[in-house]
């Protein structure tokens, strides 16, 4: 998968940059596992397991990470599936 390198605040994370200008976010909470997230981030998003490991230690030490842009149809079908998966995330 191409990427972008984005800063999000301190830290650093890897999004899709192919089309559209709609952000997805994940927002951090106190009940899912890294490796929870991870998963859901690799199958749901298609992040490379490098990209997924990023955007969770952005969202576990910052609260929030854009984990992907593109067009926005694309980016709320992803967060639906993420919020079934019991994610906390939104499109921007």
């Amino acid at each position: 998968m191409e990427g972008v390198l984005i800063q999000t605040e301190e830290k650093k994370a890897f999004v899709d940059d192919k089309e559209g200008g709609s952000e997805l976010i994940v927002f951090n909470d106190d009940i899912h596992t890294f490796v929870y997230v991870i998963d859901c981030l690799q199958t749901i998003c298609k992040l490379s397991k490098e990209q997924a490991v990023t955007c969770t230690n952005i969202i576990h030490y910052k609260g929030l990470c854009i984990v992907k842009h593109g067009s926005y149809d694309v980016l709320k079908q992803m967060c639906i599936e993420l919020e079934k998966k019991g994610l906390i995330c939104e499109v921007r």
